[in-house]
């Protein structure tokens, strides 16, 4: 893409790919699953144009970063990669004691966690898709989704080391990009065993307006140098995170956040995602949330869907803080 900046970096014992625009704050950008720094394409330009630094690396096990080692799932933890992305805005960011954080999907729980254990180097937060989560002192959080969903559920499902991945490859990765980028159910996602990912292989999969062949394309380009297994590490790390994270118990989220989602979004539609969002416990746990943002007809990739519409909001929002420029 026109302007933008690739670039290695060191940090934290990986060497993290980076993409970056622009000049002024930093706005840092945090992708999820399974996409990489290519997801805010729309993103980047948008806010370089409107005077600001944006920044948008591959997270470890991801694309074009690599060092870290895909085969121990136990060094995808959110503090190693909070570490990553501490290390990263060392780096790039030295100048700054805060900057600006907008996350989405894993990059949304990783953009939670960095404000948990680092909320000193943030100056605001815009999160897509994935609320807070609250940690259960009582129930990890993979036995929880296995007693709610079953072992059918994409997360179980994602557990075993190399399981999934063997399936992934039967069914080839530009196919498995174009079903979970194209997912708009806002049913709980099953990935019964030996059934693919629940369609006919022979089934043409139909992009919608905003996801062309051309960017699938790209996509797939890196997850077939890269593989699924670094990506899928986050999911593995779910329960080691329980473990690691007890002394954040009952803590809250002290940064200034606008949390925007799909009203189509699986994660909007969980059992009892609604009640906590929009009936006080959402803001129980993030007193400084200043808006909560449900766009209709909107599905999980909501920034990628909708554009033009993300980037005011995140603008906007980012705007009401100038006095921390």
């Amino acid at each position: 893409m026109e302007g933008i900046e690739h670039k290695t970096v060191t940090v934290n014992g990986i060497k993290m790919h980076v993409a970056e625009i622009g000049q002024g704050p930093v706005v840092l950008f945090l992708h999820g699953f399974p996409e990489c720094w290519f997801s805010w394409r729309h993103q980047l330009a948008f806010m370089a144009s409107n005077g600001y630094r944006a920044v948008a690396p591959d997270l470890r096990g991801y694309s074009d970063s690599t060092g870290a080692p895909v085969n121990d799932f136990t060094k995808f933890t959110t503090l190693h990669v909070v570490g990553d992305v501490v290390a990263l805005l060392n780096a790039v960011a030295a100048h700054e004691e805060k900057v600006f954080v907008v996350g989405h999907d894993w990059g949304a729980m990783i953009a939670w966690a960095l404000c948990l254990y680092r909320p000193d180097r943030v100056k605001a937060l815009v999160n897509l898709s994935v609320a807070f989560t609250p940690r259960n002192p009582t129930r990890k959080p993979v036995e929880s989704l296995r007693a709610v969903y079953g072992d059918d559920y994409y997360v179980c499902r994602f557990q075993e080391p190399g399981e999934i991945e063997g399936e992934f490859a039967q069914i080839g990765t530009k196919r498995v990009l174009k079903n979970f980028l194209t997912y708009r159910n806002p049913c709980p996602l099953y990935l019964p065993k030996g059934k693919g990912l629940g369609d006919s292989a022979d089934t043409p999969i139909i992009l919608p307006s905003w996801l062309s062949e051309e960017e699938i394309d790209y996509y797939a380009s890196k997850y077939e140098k890269s593989g699924f297994t670094g990506a899928l590490n986050y999911y593995r790390a779910l329960d080691i995170n329980w473990e690691l994270t007890a002394p954040w118990t009952g803590d809250q989220i002290k940064v200034p956040v606008k949390f925007i989602v799909g009203d189509l979004d699986l994660t909007y539609n969980a059992p009892g995602a609604k009640d906590f969002i929009h009936k006080g416990g959402f803001k129980k746990y993030v007193p400084l949330l200043k808006e909560v943002v449900v766009m209709e007809g909107v599905a999980h990739f909501i920034h990628q869907e909708k554009p033009d519409e993300i980037n005011k909001h995140i603008l906007d929002f980012f705007q009401e803080f100038p006095c921390l420029q």
